[in-house]
């Protein structure tokens, strides 16, 4: 496979780790200042246990074999989409996000910080709206947060 080319596919159990490695680098690249709610090797053990065996789980995988994005649904929630910091601004990000919203065509949910302006702007190009602004009472890392809705 040409190295270039990035394949979006299901998450399987070895891909746990590396699923957790995007996270983890690009939670560290794109919030530096929100205080983290568990150490690396926490988050591994969560990506291992309850996000790649509990959740619809897909991985972007370049051509070298390196995982460089990682989105995780729920029934009606996009619960992660985390891309490794080189992989930015190339169009992955829209590739998930059409995914998901091919894999939940009712609508979906989402949560982010209400400081991730990035993100913010990404999913209002995308058709999702503010919902909903909290001050951060209810998330790990007691930062405020905004709930995003996309319904078609």
């Amino acid at each position: 496979m040409d190295e270039d080319v990035i394949v979006l596919r299901r998450a399987g159990a070895p891909d746990a780790r590396g699923a957790a490695e995007v996270w983890l680098r690009s939670f560290a690249a794109a919030l530096p200042g929100v205080r983290r709610a568990h150490a690396d090797d926490a988050v591994r053990e969560w990506f291992a246990h309850i996000v790649v065996p509990g959740l619809e789980t897909w991985v972007a995988e370049r051509g070298g074999g390196d995982l460089v994005g990682v989105l995780a649904l729920s029934d009606g929630e996009l619960e992660q989409l985390y891309l490794a910091p080189e992989a930015r601004g190339r169009g992955l990000g829209d590739r998930f996000v059409a995914l998901a919203k091919e894999r939940r065509p009712a609508g979906l949910d989402l949560w982010t910080f209400q400081v991730n302006a990035p993100a913010r702007r990404f999913y209002e190009r995308h058709g999702f709206v503010v919902a909903e602004e909290t001050d951060g009472r209810r998330n790990e890392e007691k930062e405020p947060d905004v709930r995003y809705v996309w319904r078609p």
